[in-house]
């Protein structure tokens, strides 16, 4: 007897109906390849070219700039994502008034002060968005560095000012204590932070646009 099958896509899964079986097989796209480490600052002394040793620092670190756990949270629209895939967040919400959530629906509701590991749900005392002036999903390095090197994008910092906010920020460092499930930024927070104040050393050049 010939077996019939029906395939479905239904809610990020395929439904295979074989008469009274049935079979669901996850349609989760496989997560990116990440990069995992970062290059010190040493590895850039043999630069001579001043401007091309500032460029060459920032694009390495971009690679915490432009990794999930910092892009999840840097939207362009209303809506963040979320894991290593960068899917829209479940359950839906948006960023609300000042990216704290929307009246009802704070991040808060979900997040707490702390990662609750036992149900997988990431948090810190200041659980929130960035300002939609610094979305980053869809920008090329070179339009990010401009972003944070804006001050009336970037929440009026100066250099100083954002390399305080890196080194020091509990959001920033969750970035590499994203709980199970979650893939963490490349290298440390010490190293990453080192790279942009050696960028800002050598002139704060961004990459091309």
């Amino acid at each position: 007897m010939t077996v019939h099958k029906l395939l479905m896509a239904s809610a990020g899964a395929i439904v295979v109906l074989t008469g009274a079986a049935v079979q669901t097989f996850s349609q989760t796209p496989p997560a990116p390849e990440l990069a995992t480490e970062l290059r010190p600052v040493s590895g850039f002394k043999d630069i001579a070219d001043t401007q091309s040793r500032s460029i060459a620092l920032f694009e390495e670190a971009g690679k915490v700039l432009q990794h999930p756990r910092c892009v999840n949270c840097h939207p362009a629209g209303e809506r963040p994502s979320q894991g290593d895939q960068m899917r829209p967040h479940e359950p839906l919400v948006v960023r609300g008034k000042d990216g704290h959530g929307a009246p009802g629906l704070a991040c808060s509701t979900c997040h707490g002060g702390a990662n609750f590991d036992p149900a997988r749900v990431p948090g810190d005392p200041h659980w929130h968005l960035a300002p939609e002036t610094m979305a980053w999903v869809g920008k090329s390095l070179g339009a990010i560095c401009n972003q944070l090197k804006d001050p009336r994008r970037n929440g009026n910092r100066d250099i100083a000012a954002i390399l305080k906010h890196v080194s020091e920020d509990s959001l920033v460092k969750w970035g590499w204590n994203p709980g199970p499930g979650r893939t963490p930024a490349p290298g440390t927070n010490e190293e990453f932070a080192a790279l942009l104040k050696a960028w800002a050393d050598t002139g704060a050049h961004c990459p091309a646009p």
